[in-house]
């Protein structure tokens, strides 16, 4: 599944950012909530009958079964279901009526039979009906302003609300599903139809054939009037769907998957199993996407574009969601966790094999700075006082949910990356396909994944493994020389904050923390790994013979490195002509790390920002330009903000200048720099760049592809930071007017960016009298929350109206708006925030709060410490050259 947000390299970079989607959930008696194993089922045969305009749903059911001892009873998962009738006939014809009672908060039910059922094969009869709810999960409805569509999100436990189930990844079942709709709609589904039949009154019956063996979250059913674009790859029907008029956006999708269906044949060396491959853009729907059998559902936003209106980062994110869902296909779908205590096997492999495919695809759009990118904020997230292991407690649906966060996609896909760097491609992928060929349709554990890759490679990647994924936290990798051809490496657990004091932190156990980490020197072309142990407290590394010493050789070191500072300053002074870009990436993070932990100043930072002005790569330089951001609203006073401004503008005029305008022809990295630029100097208060800003934005609304798409959504974020009530009406006309997706939601999105205390108050009430997709909501309100200038009116307004704010919210939004209260800095507001959300609860929020005061926390002290450094560096600055402004 695939989260999404509202930044280039979509759902994984800013999910390294954020606290978990769905958090808290309590284990008390939590194994309670899991069915017992004396019940396995083997086949589904589902006949649904929606009523989209009634929103309900009738349902008859039968479950073909095995019972390992008799028993009078049988428990299975259910949710917001009417029972109408449950018999159960035995392989010997004999059946009995069961009466039904109720667990709601263990979404359970258990059908009681007066007489003992026998040991053996069993089929299950169960007539029911259910609701089509307007929270985003189960089977639900998605709407326009036309008409309804009855579509199902059913990862991780809401199967259950469509129909009665054994709705555990394990009770793994082949399933023959059909719906009966009215005669002008269609119905798409995990495999092809086989049967559409008149089921007379203006209704038909669309009959799928059966699926292979999966379980019951990966199952999907959708009634509309769906259009569809087609494509094929290796025999593979494709198609893209949508609602009428938009099924032509869906031409990028289809040619993303042609090219990763092939790769992915070749790199799993297993064929795409399933008769065909549909992908579906629903309306309203909570995540980016979701890997259903056969049948993926996403977010509009993340599946359909325009591409003569699509910037780089948007064609981008597409490709990689569709890659991420397809890598699903074999990985979970075929291949799945045995609990969702290990869904990182889930998505860390598919956070990680998502840029695999489309780097081959496009190699000139540079992927792999991508993925060092993220890796930097995923290290940032696990280095907090709040975190968990890859591997964690998941037995509630809350505490099931909680895993669906930036350690699981994150760390996950890091760890994997790390382990392929130490192997080499080859090997690794061997080792891949090797675990799916054992677990082909069943199911498998952490365990069995790094034993096939141990067993490949005959490297210990089962020592490695086990301490990333069963340790919360970040390796410090401290390097003290050794003589000319060792150095020392001693290592303990990395916190972002000084001098950081939790529980957890000071627990004997976090203190003896320590973990088996492959150390990778860069070496020329081929790095040299050596593996620093477990448990040991210094230990010696060879070391290549090279001119200087850099201990992220690839960039997928997942630790921080503490160097000497002899060591440090030859890594820099040969960075620009020795790193790959990528590892540049990494020293950027590093030193941003340093300097947050409090082993170096902020002025350390900027000096390496400062050297960083020629830099080529677009992605590195956001990267460094990034954090600056952070300086000016966690560390700047209102008077060392624009002294700060004055130096960007200084430093970083002349590189924007030189670019001069763009041509057709440039390459996509040049036109990611000019946008780059361009708004760092806007956000800057440069006067050439907010007028060409404004002009661009005018341009924009009346055509949005009369501007290039790159610099659009710089110059659009710039005029709407800089904007007034003229340019907010037209964008939130656009909003209303456009059938583009892409272009509808960057409108409605930048409202969100406008100061004017008039205008911020018009996009809240926008939220809160529901005239924004819930499922978009919390989106602006989170925006809101992060701007300096906006922080406190939005909170204000949240606290008043919080009962028509948190009617907004979907099953997990809440949470997000809760993660956003986290942008204050100050120990006032840290209280605030935690007293509000004591006395006005958000559904398994609980340790997003935590996480909340964490950073607040965090804002304080690195305020405090790097504040008087800061002053110093500009006052330096000043002095010296002057801060130019143009």
């Amino acid at each position: 599944m695939t989260f999404v947000f509202t930044r280039r390299v979509s759902r994984v970079a800013l999910l390294a950012t954020l606290p978990a989607l769905a958090l808290g959930g309590f284990s008390v008696a939590a194994h309670a909530q899991r069915l017992p194993k004396t019940v396995r089922p083997e086949h589904y045969t589902l006949a649904l009958t929606p009523n989209l305009k009634a929103a309900t749903f009738a349902g008859d059911e039968t479950i073909d079964l095995t019972l390992a001892a008799a028993s009078k009873t049988i428990t299975l998962n259910s949710a917001e279901i009417s029972f109408k009738s449950v018999t159960a006939t035995s392989a010997q014809g004999a059946a009995e009526t069961a009466t039904v009672s109720l667990d709601p908060d263990k979404e359970q039910a258990t059908f009681t039979f007066p007489a003992e059922l026998p040991a053996g094969k069993l089929k299950l009869s169960i007539a029911y009906t259910g609701i089509l709810n307007n929270e985003l999960r189960g089977f639900y409805l998605s709407k326009t302003e036309k008409r309804n569509y009855a579509v199902t999100q059913f990862e991780s436990t809401d199967a259950r609300r469509a129909f009665p189930s054994f709705d555990e990844p394990a009770f793994k079942a082949t399933f023959d599903i059909s719906l009966t709709v009215d005669a002008g709609d269609t119905v798409i589904s995990n495999t092809n139809v086989i049967a559409d039949k008149s089921a007379g009154a203006g209704l038909h019956t669309m009959t799928f054939a059966t699926t292979p063996k999966m379980s019951t979250y990966l199952v999907a059913f959708l009634v509309g009037d769906f259009k569809c674009v087609s494509g094929e790859s290796d025999g593979t029907p494709i198609r893209a769907c949508a609602t009428p008029g938009q099924e032509e956006k869906g031409k990028f999708a289809v040619e993303a998957a042609e090219y990763i269906l092939h790769y992915y044949n070749n790199y799993f060396g297993i064929k795409y199993p399933m008769p065909k491959l549909d992908m579906i853009a629903i309306p309203d729907f909570e995540a980016g996407a979701m890997e259903n059998f056969g049948a993926i559902t996403y977010r509009e936003t993340d599946f359909l574009i325009d591409e003569k209106t699509a910037s780089l980062n948007q064609k981008k994110n597409v490709a990689v969601v569709v890659a991420h869902e397809m890598a699903h296909q074999w990985f979970g779908d075929m291949v799945t966790m045995q609990w969702w205590d290990n869904i990182w096997l889930n998505e860390g492999f598919a956070t990680w094999m998502e840029t695999k495919s489309v780097a081959s695809w496009h190699p000139e759009w540079r992927y792999s700075q991508d993925e060092a990118a993220v890796l930097d904020g995923t290290l940032n997230l696990d280095s907090q006082p709040t975190t968990h292991a890859i591997r964690a407690t998941a037995d509630t649906p809350s505490e099931i949910n909680e895993m669906f966060d930036g350690i699981s996609y994150g760390k996950g896909g890091a760890v994997l990356a790390m382990v392929e760097n130490y192997l080499g491609p080859e090997t690794f992928r061997q080792g891949v396909h090797n675990y799916l060929a054992a677990h082909l349709y069943g199911n498998a554990t952490a365990e069995d994944f790094w034993g096939a890759q141990t067993a490949t490679s005959k490297k210990p990647v089962d020592k490695i493994m086990e301490s990333f994924v069963a340790q919360p936290g970040v390796p410090l990798v401290t390097i003290t020389s050794d003589g000319k051809n060792t150095v020392r490496a001693a290592q303990s657990r990395f916190y972002l904050t000084p001098g950081v004091k939790t529980a957890a932190a000071d627990s004997e156990a976090a203190k003896a923390q320590s973990w088996t980490i492959p150390i990778c020197f860069k070496a020329g072309a081929q790095n040299s790994c050596e593996m620093l142990a477990r448990d040991s407290p210094a230990q010696p590394l060879k070391v290549p013979a090279v001119p200087f010493l850099f201990a992220d050789g690839g960039a997928k070191g997942y630790y921080r490195t503490l160097y000497p500072k002899p060591t440090y300053e030859a890594i820099l002074s040969h960075a620009e002509t020795s790193l790959t870009p990528e590892e540049r990436i990494s020293l950027i993070g590093n030193e941003w790390a340093m300097m947050r932990s409090g082993r170096s100043g902020v002025g350390d930072y900027l000096n390496l920002v400062a050297a960083l002005r020629a830099e080529p790569d677009s992605i590195v330089l956001e990267q460094a330009l990034g954090k600056i951001g952070t300086i000016n609203d966690r560390v700047a006073t209102e008077g060392e903000r624009e002294q700060l401004a004055g130096w960007i503008r200084s430093e970083f005029s002349p590189a924007y200048e030189a670019l001069h305008p763009g041509s057709a022809e440039e390459s996509p990295d040049k036109k990611q720099m000019r946008a780059l630029l361009f708004g760092v100097l806007g956000n800057a208060g440069d006067p050439v760049v907010l007028a060409e800003a404004k002009l661009l934005a005018e341009k924009y609304v009346k055509d949005p592809s009369s501007v290039d798409p790159n610099l659009a959504q710089a110059a659009l974020g710039v005029a709407a930071a800089h904007g007034d009530l003229v340019l907010y009406d037209k964008l939130l006309a656009l909003s209303e007017s456009t059938s583009d997706t892409a272009v509808k939601t960057t409108a409605l999105f930048l409202t969100a960016s406008f100061k004017d205390p008039v205008l911020v108050k018009r996009t809240l009430d926008f939220v809160a009298e529901g005239k924004v997709r819930n499922q978009d909501s919390w989106i602006l309100l989170a925006a809101l929350l992060n701007h300096r200038e906006t922080r406190e009116q939005a909170w204000t307004y949240i606290q008043q109206n919080w009962t028509k704010v948190s009617a907004q919210f979907t099953t997990s939004s809440g949470t997000r708006v809760v993660a956003a209260a986290g942008s204050f800095c100050s120990a006032e507001k840290r209280d605030e925030v935690a007293s509000f959300f004591a006395t006005h609860k958000v559904i398994a929020a609980e340790r997003t709060l935590k996480q909340s005061a964490d950073s607040i926390n965090a804002c304080v002290q690195l305020h405090q410490a790097q504040e008087p450094n800061l002053k110093q560096w500009l006052a330096a600055k000043s002095a010296s050259s002057g801060v130019a402004s143009r």
